[in-house]
């Protein structure tokens, strides 16, 4: 199936799609099998209040000197370029997308300046554990094998998980994905990690989303299975390439990953978030990025709710 081309689209850049051969994508996965999760088991609210605060501490009360910062007064996070559309690069070479835009509104919350730089998701978690980067934002699912990693905001979106294939593929959805077929994933992500703990099955492994994406369109892989996010926003009319299927995943919400000994930092991203919930900022910027989601009860699915337990969304 097809969707309709989102406003964003027209200021994307378009990658080239870059081919690499089969054999070069091995490598390990980051999710060992023993913490393995099914992503699209769909919501465990149980599991997610076992990490979402009560509430949050006032802005006015967050010590700006205290949060540990690798440059006093700004926020330097480590985000993607080629995943629209949550995090990319637009053509005036502008760090954008619902996540980083929604992370922009939290840094003016609390006074602070937000530098973006771009980096690869495989290497992401370990480079705000090792801070290199104060926040990683890069739509990234609070997985329990993450958190020991590193530290996590409460969340601020949930997603789908898609299945990407060419228009005349014998590939429908998600249980045609068996031994034999060519299933390509992003290094290191929920689908890495769906493909091999839950399928079983050894997946052909890619840096990016325009490499794996491009993959598809050339027919060395069958399948891409995709935060359906990003893939929406790749699939383009012309390239011979659909959406076969898309699930609700909200197993893990999505958040901002923080280095997991600066509760400070923690404290402060949260108390921003709350403040961008209450004065319904998350919720036009939602609408905004997500014109699949209009209303109240797409926003939120199966009882999840961004920010902390206290929080409320304003009615529009």
């Amino acid at each position: 199936m097809k969707f309709k081309a989102p406003k964003w689209l027209a200021a994307a850049p378009v990658a080239a799609a870059l081919v690499i051969s089969l054999a070069a994508c091995g490598g390990g996965t980051s999710e060992s099998s023993s913490s393995a999760t099914d992503a699209l088991a769909g919501s465990d609210q149980q599991t997610l209040d076992k990490y979402t605060t009560a509430d949050v501490t006032p802005i006015d009360q967050i010590d700006k000197s205290k949060l540990g910062l690798i440059t006093e007064g700004t926020l330097r996070v480590g985000t993607l370029s080629d995943a629209p559309p949550n995090i990319f690069i637009d053509g005036s070479g502008k760090f954008t997308g619902y996540d980083n835009e929604l992370l922009r509104a939290v840094g003016d919350k609390l006074g602070l300046k937000v530098e973006f730089a771009s980096t690869d998701f495989s290497a992401l978690l370990s480079q705000v554990a090792n801070k290199q980067f104060d926040v990683g934002s890069s739509s990234i699912s609070t997985t329990d094998a993450r958190r020991k990693t590193v530290g996590f905001t409460n969340g601020y979106d949930f997603g789908y998980m898609a299945v990407v294939t060419k228009n005349d593929a014998k590939v429908t959805g998600f249980a045609d994905l068996k031994e034999g077929v060519r299933i390509g994933v992003v290094q290191g992500t929920v689908q890495d990690d769906y493909v091999t703990n839950t399928l079983k099955l050894e997946p052909v492994r890619f840096p990016d989303y325009n490499t794996v994406y491009g993959n598809v369109k050339n027919g060395q892989i069958d399948a891409w299975v995709a935060p359906s996010q990003q893939a929406t926003g790749q699939v383009k009319e012309g390239d011979n390439t659909k959406i076969a299927e898309k699930v609700v995943n909200t197993q893990n919400f999505t958040a901002y990953a923080v280095n997991k000994d600066n509760q400070p930092l923690i404290d402060a991203l949260n108390a921003g978030l709350d403040a961008v919930i209450a004065d319904g900022t998350w919720t036009k910027l939602t609408a905004e990025w997500y014109e699949d989601r209009p209303t109240a009860a797409e926003q939120t699915p199966q009882g999840w709710k961004p920010g902390s337990k206290a929080v409320q969304i304003p009615a529009k």
